[in-house]
């Protein structure tokens, strides 16, 4: 049963753990990172400084400090790739300091039935997603120095999104049922669709509870909107700010047909051109920012499910090596890539350069990377290299071992399922904070 799945890992409603951490290690780091990574900690109050910085809100009672709001920011612009303007801070402030205020009481509900957080929960979630990003601790603790970042702030943040994650699977998972008439007819209009075309979406949703909320969040929506247009990548945003399930895959949705996107998204991405983002638009359940990747016609291949061999290749630099000293690694970097042939002696290839070092190949499918590392990939090939990038490590690549194409195929029975038990938990859990928002007593600084 669904319910007793989500009771033992929480599967669903987990997705948020992964979707707001999706950390740029500086400029390249960002482009080659598999998932994201955080070293874990324990749950601490930096009442000193919170002190001096002041309130920022006062939710039943508990405080939100002007140093927790701007650490928020602070991460934010890190990892979403919106420059860290003073104008762009106060743009993102009101609804960085909602989302602080969703938290607590998403912690106090939680504290309020009893639920708790085990530091080992969040040192398993963290080591997952170490696991798949292949970077160690110290480079994060590294990226957290430089940013000036707390790392309490982000564990707190693990640690709300688990203990919500838990409220949602005991009120609500037992409650959702998926019937298998319901499995059927999705089933039937996706085989009578197969000759149509189909479209690669990204999404972004941001929800309101009450029309001044909705002009606020429009606002809100067409800056995030501009700022993707102007370079910000899709995926960092979604991950910090979309309230779909999708953020956890940088508002990756996949393929769809019209018939799947709600009733007034469909209309605006058939008229799209590819790469294109939209306005936002808004629905039923909130407003949508979308952006079109790709198109095509029927099923055919399905380059998102298509498994690359990858491998990631360093040659150290410090963030403040000298001009000359940059150059003449860019030049080294350039040569690896142009000599590369394959995988088989990585090794013995960057072991001519001092200090270079490979990382294992490992399999990966297409549509689970970084968007960046897919649009470096979609321009390479299998036995090539993608273009070095500077990052606070050094000159970082990665290494094409091998690519194979897959053709689409009809979701299986359990892949619906799982995709409509996890849009009617997401829906309840919309609810559920709605709810506690109206009952709660907000002030704000």
């Amino acid at each position: 049963m669904k319910s007793e799945k989500l009771a033992c890992s929480y599967t669903p409603a987990s997705e948020n753990l992964f979707r707001r951490f999706a950390i740029r290690i500086g400029a390249g780091l960002a482009f080659i990172c598999l998932s994201a990574v955080f070293a874990a900690g324990t749950v601490q109050a930096e009442e000193a400084t919170e002190s001096a910085q002041g309130i920022a809100a006062v939710v039943n009672d508990q405080i939100v400090s002007r140093y927790d709001l701007e650490q928020r920011v602070k991460l934010i612009m890190v990892t979403s790739g919106i420059p860290n303007t003073p104008e762009n801070v106060s743009r993102i402030e009101g609804q960085v300091l909602r989302g602080l205020v969703d938290e607590a009481l998403e912690r106090q509900e939680a504290k309020r039935l009893e639920i708790k957080v085990e530091q080992t929960e969040i040192d398993k979630q963290l080591e997952g997603i170490a696991k798949r990003a292949g970077m160690s601790m110290e480079q994060i603790d590294a990226f957290l120095k430089e940013n000036d970042v707390s790392k309490s702030s982000l564990v707190n943040q693990i640690y709300a999104d688990i203990a919500w994650n838990k409220v949602v699977g005991q009120q609500f998972g037992p409650l959702v049922t998926v019937g298998e008439q319901e499995i059927d007819e999705i089933l039937k209009r996706l085989k009578d669709e197969a000759d149509q075309p189909r479209y690669l979406v990204s999404e972004i949703l941001l929800t309101f509870d009450t029309p001044a909320q909705e002009q606020e969040i429009l606002g809100g929506a067409h800056r995030l909107a501009d700022q993707i247009r102007q370079g910000a990548p899709f995926p960092a945003v979604a991950q910090q700010f979309s309230q779909s399930p999708s953020a956890a895959n940088g508002g990756d949705i996949g393929w769809v047909h019209l018939s799947q996107l709600p009733r007034d998204v469909a209309p605006v991405v058939e008229q799209m051109g590819i790469g294109a983002t939209s306005d936002p638009i808004k629905t039923l359940n909130g407003l949508y920012i979308v952006q079109l990747r790709n198109k095509q016609s029927g099923l055919g291949a399905d380059p998102m499910q298509d498994e690359w061999t990858l491998a990631h290749v360093l040659l150290p630099l410090s963030p403040d090596a000298p001009p000359a000293l940059v150059e003449r690694r860019a030049a080294e970097a350039m040569k690896f890539a142009q000599e590369f042939k394959s995988c088989d002696d990585l090794n013995t290839q960057v072991k001519a350069y001092v200090g270079g070092v490979a990382q294992a190949p490992r399999t990966v499918t297409f549509g689970k990377l970084d968007q960046r590392l897919q649009e470096a990939l979609s321009k390479s090939k299998p036995g090539g290299v993608t273009p070095p990038i500077r990052s606070n490590q050094g000159m970082e690549m990665v290494a094409i071992c091998g690519h194979k194409a897959v053709n689409a195929e009809m979701p299986t029975r359990e892949a619906i399922e799982d995709n409509l038990y996890a849009q009617q938990l997401s829906m309840m859990a919309r609810r559920y904070l709605r709810d506690l928002r109206r009952d709660a007593v907000v002030e704000m600084r």
